[in-house]
């Protein structure tokens, strides 16, 4: 839920390009002699499996989420759903009452128990894991009447039970003052009241939350705020969450000379790497995409394999500190990339129309159709959609026959596994590719047109402007 975002670090081979440019047309493809390149080991930050990608319905509701594990999920791939957090919170229609806890009853605008079950049982028949984005740190800022009908007042809620002691002692906001660790850690984020998750009694009870939740088939947990408590008291925590055998990813911002880091909770579980989120806003907007040719922990991020990235979230992508949906080609052709370069293990974020940072989901998260009453559905743009089965056919593969033009088009294998263009130029670029494809008729997942390989492993092909091509050897002819 942290709203707080640090200016993100600068990349030492930084350039600039001038203004953006056009949307997206029709894809084709281009090529020269290429250079192969190192690659990061590959992606291993994700729950056991070979498909690594999450799709993160932010603020769907459970029957929604069941249709759409079914219906799209499960068929195109994604490996997992994440969930918004299903426990009984406070009343209202913003956002943000989500991330505020009333009781840990499954219970949520978003449906009840038996939904929420029916939902899991729904994913789990599509191939598809469910993650849930848990919300441990804090309660809430106020008092009233949750969403399943219980009472509670700030710093008393008799539905956990939780009470006065709790809870930390320092009552006032952390605010700016992100240089003192006691400061994050232990004062209140946002005037919510935080849990001293130090506590034996608030650990047990917050893990007994997560071992129902497992026990109801969950796959494992987003851990919400992360930042905002200790690394030992995640441990603490998670020690007791079916014996430490779970898979959790922490939502931990980096922000330069900050008392908390990110690397402090590498041996707690995954980490969410939000610097490869804002370097790629930067990069797509100001810079090259011919940097990218060492993205990853080349730039100083965390190890891949225990890395969690996105382009947007719910938070980045209303403060601006990453793309959202309103940067039309910048947007997309950050997602092909995210998901045809492998280092760490991406969601794809799919929301909602927002005309205000506070705006909540449209029909209280009920999702009649993709593309109606704002729902974005991100997940589902074929530009997205279809590189889930590009990632997951070229698992494991290293980068290879990397080539760019010094400025924003660039293109790269993935071994003998996949091919991709991505041409962020304002006019069309024709070259004669050359790839470590077997020869023969491949169906670019970008347009739908065949593309023929031939014994040479090269292929020539024209992009247009903000436009991608990408091969890989699930998707033989079209």
């Amino acid at each position: 839920m942290s709203r707080r975002s640090a200016s993100p670090a600068r990349h030492d081979r930084r350039r600039r390009l001038g203004g953006p440019l056009a949307g997206l047309a029709a894809a084709a493809c281009a090529a020269v002699t290429l250079t192969a390149v190192q690659d990061p080991a590959p992606a291993q930050a994700a729950p056991p499996g070979e498909r690594d990608v999450t799709a993160v319905l932010f603020n769907w509701d459970f029957d929604s989420v069941a249709r759409e594990c079914t219906d799209t999920l499960g068929p195109a791939g994604y490996g997992y759903v994440q969930v918004s957090p299903p426990m009984e919170q406070i009343q209202g229609g913003q956002w943000w009452t989500h991330y505020q806890p009333v009781s840990y009853q499954i219970n949520s605008r978003l449906g009840t128990r038996e939904q929420f079950q029916s939902m899991v049982n729904a994913c789990e028949s599509a191939g598809v894991g469910v993650i849930v984005d848990a919300v441990i740190n804090h309660m809430t800022a106020g008092a009233g009447t949750g969403t399943g009908g219980s009472s509670y007042t700030k710093y008393d809620y008799p539905a956990v039970p939780y009470t006065d002691g709790d809870f930390h002692t320092c009552r006032q906001d952390i605010g700016n003052n992100y240089g003192d660790r006691n400061n994050v850690q232990n004062c209140e984020l946002v005037g919510l009241a935080d849990l001293n998750t130090g506590s034996e009694h608030v650990r047990q009870t917050i893990a007994d939350y997560m071992n129902d939740l497992l026990s109801m088939g969950v796959t494992g947990f987003r851990i919400d705020a992360a930042k905002h408590m200790s690394a030992d008291d995640l441990a603490g925590i998670r020690a007791r969450v079916n014996g430490g055998d779970v898979y959790w990813k922490q939502e931990v911002i980096y922000g330069a000379g900050e008392a908390v880091q990110p690397e402090e909770y590498a041996g707690t579980g995954d980490v969410q790497e939000f610097r490869y989120a804002f370097d790629l806003k930067r990069v797509f907007q100001n810079e090259n995409l011919a940097y990218l040719e060492n993205y990853g922990e080349g730039w100083g991020y965390l190890p891949g394999d225990g890395a969690a990235v996105f382009v947007a979230n719910h938070d980045t992508e209303r403060n601006g500190s990453t793309l959202n949906y309103t940067n039309g080609a910048d947007y997309t052709l950050a997602h092909v990339f995210m998901l045809a370069w492998p280092y760490g293990s991406p969601d794809v974020h799919s929301g909602y129309d927002f005309g205000s940072t506070d705006a909540g989901p449209p029909n209280d998260g009920q999702v009649n159709a993709c593309y109606q009453d704002g729902w974005r559905c991100q997940h589902a743009w074929p530009e997205v959609q279809n590189m889930v089965a590009f990632r997951n056919a070229t698992s494991g593969r290293p980068v290879t026959d990397w080539w760019d033009n010094g400025a924003d088009a660039i293109a790269f294998g993935r071994g003998e596994a996949g091919f991709v263009v991505i041409n962020h130029e304002g006019s069309e670029v024709s070259r004669t590719f050359s790839t470590s494809l077997a020869p023969g008729t491949y169906c670019d997942v970008q347009s739908g047109n065949p593309v023929t390989v031939d014994g040479s492993g090269q292929f020539t092909a024209t992009l247009g402007a903000n436009t991608a091509l990408a091969l890989h050897t699930g998707a033989a002819g079209c």
